[in-house]
């Protein structure tokens, strides 16, 4: 007699980071997404723990998406004995090539940067992994098209559906001849200015859904309207905007809107742009390989890539930050959290003629975090720099669902899973989702614990 389906929570829980949840059977050990935990360096020390199974035992890793917070553990999994397929669509495949190579590099230029400059405890400081392990794990990655049935040795099969959100997002619907389980990873909105509105689903016995916004809902007033007030009043007093962006994703959408703006003259057509992400320069090529993906026409993808002006090297970059005319920076990482914008932050944080534009969810525990809470001062490279400039947020830019949206993709439901999960929230906004489930739709909710494991009947 089979026994039931065990599914632990090792991620995602209490917190937008770290995505990871290992699916059991009798002979059978999924782990799908496989993020790094990002923000309070309580979560970021996870990273570093022994996960509580031997990645050896893993049969497989299927991913819902590229972004690091569930992708970014891959090499470190690899590094430690994994040797299975990774599956996931063929836009995320590419999409993590540039991802997870960049991930590795930033944590060995940290590790070279805390050894240099002795910050570190350790002696030496050691990255979490190396481009060698990145490269290892991108090596057992599989690609599957949306809506394949694909068999996992007779005691799975599993599909990916559309989930908007970034490109190649997928939600994983895993069965068996007992019961289904669906993994929605991050779901997207209905009317994205880029991406396609996430697929419809009408069953499933076991829920695991998404609560990023799960308290809030998003301002229904044009993003475009707010983007350009921004712009056009930070210049008007002859200061930069800079805008901490994710590569893939929010820097596509944001220079997509742009364009509209200079297209239909609500912003100066001269107006200077550039694209200082080299990650995110590549995660925007990658675009023109996966056409039908998304909403945009050859002709808008092009006129995309051709809004800023790419930043071609790290002298460039730091040529920036000595520039007096108005200009509009876009810069990874979109928490503050690394990479070159933490540059331009140095440089332009402290006058008040700047703005700093955040353009998506900004996790606890990082700098995006702390500016939008009203922070006087932040850290940088061991220097408290003042915050002078405007902060302001972009939120209905959003990749994610809001609650409103999250509940009406819900109805589409034929009947209530047998138990829905709460994940990928942080605690008020996984208990509000939790709360609003129950209430409009009458649902059986659960917000799990870190690490806590549920028998799935």
């Amino acid at each position: 007699m089979q026994h039931p389906l065990k599914l632990q929570f090792l991620g995602a829980t209490g917190t937008v980071t770290g995505s990871k949840y290992l699916l059991q059977s009798d002979t059978k050990n999924i782990l799908v997404d496989c993020g790094l935990f990002q923000g309070f360096k309580q979560l970021r020390l996870r990273n570093w723990k022994a996960l509580p199974f031997n990645p050896k035992d893993i049969d497989a890793v299927l991913l819902t998406h590229a972004h690091i917070d569930h992708s970014g553990y891959l090499p470190l999994l690899v590094k430690n004995g994994f040797k299975g397929a990774i599956y996931c669509t063929a836009a995320t495949r590419d999409l993590c090539e540039v991802l997870l190579l960049d991930s590795a590099k930033l944590q060995e230029e940290e590790a070279e940067y805390m050894n240099k400059h002795r910050f570190s405890k350790h002696k030496p400081a050691l990255p979490l992994y190396t481009r060698d392990d990145a490269e290892r794990s991108l090596e057992l990655f599989q690609a599957v098209g949306y809506y394949k049935e694909k068999e996992l040795e007779s005691s799975f099969n599993f599909h990916m559906l559309p989930a908007g959100h970034i490109l190649g997002a997928a939600m994983v619907y895993i069965s068996n001849p007992e019961t289904s389980i669906l993994f929605t990873g991050d779901i997207g909105r209905p009317h994205d200015l880029v991406m396609k509105t996430p697929t419809v689903v009408k069953n499933a016995d076991y829920l695991i859904v998404e609560s990023t916004y799960g308290n809030r809902t998003h301002d229904p007033a044009d993003p475009l309207d707010k983007l350009g007030d921004v712009i056009n009043r930070t210049i008007q007093h002859g200061g930069k905007v800079i805008i901490p962006t994710f590569a893939v994703g929010r820097a596509q959408s944001l220079l997509y809107a742009i364009h509209l703006l200079k297209k239909d003259n609500v912003i100066p057509n001269d107006l200077p742009v550039y694209l200082n992400s080299p990650m995110a320069e590549e995660a925007t090529t990658i675009f023109d390989n996966h056409p039908g993906e998304y909403r945009l026409t050859t002709e808008q993808t092009e006129a995309m890539c051709r809004t800023a002006r790419i930043v071609a090297d790290v002298e460039e970059s730091k040529k920036l930050n000595l520039r007096k005319d108005p200009m509009i920076i876009l810069a990874g990482s979109g928490m503050a959290t690394g990479g070159r914008v933490v540059h331009h932050l140095k440089a332009y944080v402290s006058d008040a003629r700047n703005t700093i534009l955040f353009s998506g969810f900004q996790a606890g525990g990082t700098r995006g975090a702390a500016m939008l809470n009203g922070a006087r001062e932040i850290k940088i490279h061991g220097e408290y720099i003042p915050v002078r400039a405007e902060i302001a947020i972009l939120d209905n830019l959003s990749a994610h669902a809001d609650a409103n949206e999250i509940i009406a993709w819900l109805k589409h439901f034929q009947a209530p899973p047998k138990q829905t999960f709460i994940t990928h929230g942080e605690p008020i906004a996984a208990d509000a989702l939790r709360l609003k489930i129950n209430e409009q739709l009458g649902w059986d909710c659960y917000v799990p614990d870190y690490l806590e494991t549920i028998q799935l009947t």
